[in-house]
């Protein structure tokens, strides 16, 4: 798994600016990072950045939010297909 990259070269943060823990996990809505994750992030090193990353996937699967980003394109109906 390749883990994105920001312009500096360091590893961004996976905020989406969707804060709001989830009291049944402890995970963030937005991001799925614990709290104590979101505290230390601008201390953290790259390796550690990119172990939370690392976890972020099977939290969002579990929490059953999926990966931010855009919603995937629905099925081509009947009429659509080739």
């Amino acid at each position: 798994m390749s883990t994105p990259a920001s312009a500096a070269g360091g590893v961004p943060s996976p905020c989406t600016s969707v804060c709001r823990i989830d009291p049944r996990t402890g995970w963030c809505a937005g991001c799925a990072r614990t709290l104590d994750e979101i505290a230390a992030w601008s201390r953290l090193d790259d390796d550690a950045k990119r172990r939370v990353w690392a976890l972020l996937p099977q939290r969002r699967a579990a929490a059953g939010t999926g990966a931010p980003g855009p919603a995937p394109s629905p099925a081509p109906t009947d009429t659509e297909r080739p």
